[in-house]
């Protein structure tokens, strides 16, 4: 796509090009079903409306509108775009499987960052509470994972046990 916009509407400014590629864009993106010519025809008819009334969004438009070089161009650039849109929504699901890995990696390294450090303040705390709570053995607890692992532990026998009545 980025090619393709250094070859077209080369009589345009820079930020003239700029204004009326993303414009066009924008409309390819929000009708990805519709066809491109039908698409680009609506652009000029609206263009050509609010050149009547005075209030162009594209001022620059008013003597190439309707040029067949000016036509050519979006065509092409449209055409463009919406190869690029088709494209990312065909990786859409390989990108997904690759957050979803990502997301799987950094929870596994999390906790083995966690298997290597010392417990902390509170965790010993509130598992020494437990244990008061609910009269249970301490255990020495030798790291955070270890200790996260066993309040949970706890925690979710103790709540099957208050559910259930035991």
């Amino acid at each position: 796509m980025y090619n393709i916009k250094n070859q077209v509407f080369n009589e345009l400014s820079k930020t003239q090009k700029s204004m009326l590629c993303s414009s066009l864009r924008a409309i390819v993106k929000n009708s990805p079903n519709a066809d491109i010519e039908k698409l680009f025809d609506n652009f000029a008819d609206d263009e050509r409306y609010y050149l009547e009334i005075n209030n162009p969004h594209f001022e620059f438009l008013a003597e190439i509108l309707d040029d067949e070089n000016f036509r050519h161009d979006a065509l092409l650039f449209m055409n463009e775009c919406r190869k690029y849109y088709d494209y990312k929504k065909s990786q859409e699901p390989i990108i997904k499987a690759q957050k979803a890995f990502e997301k799987k990696k950094r929870e596994f390294l999390k906790e083995v960052k966690m298997g290597h450090e010392l417990p902390t303040k509170k965790q010993l705390y509130y598992y020494d509470r437990l244990c008061k709570k609910y009269n249970i053995e301490k255990k020495e607890l030798k790291s955070k994972l270890e200790a996260r692992n066993e309040i949970d532990r706890i925690i979710k026998e103790h709540e099957k046990e208050n559910l259930y009545g035991i």
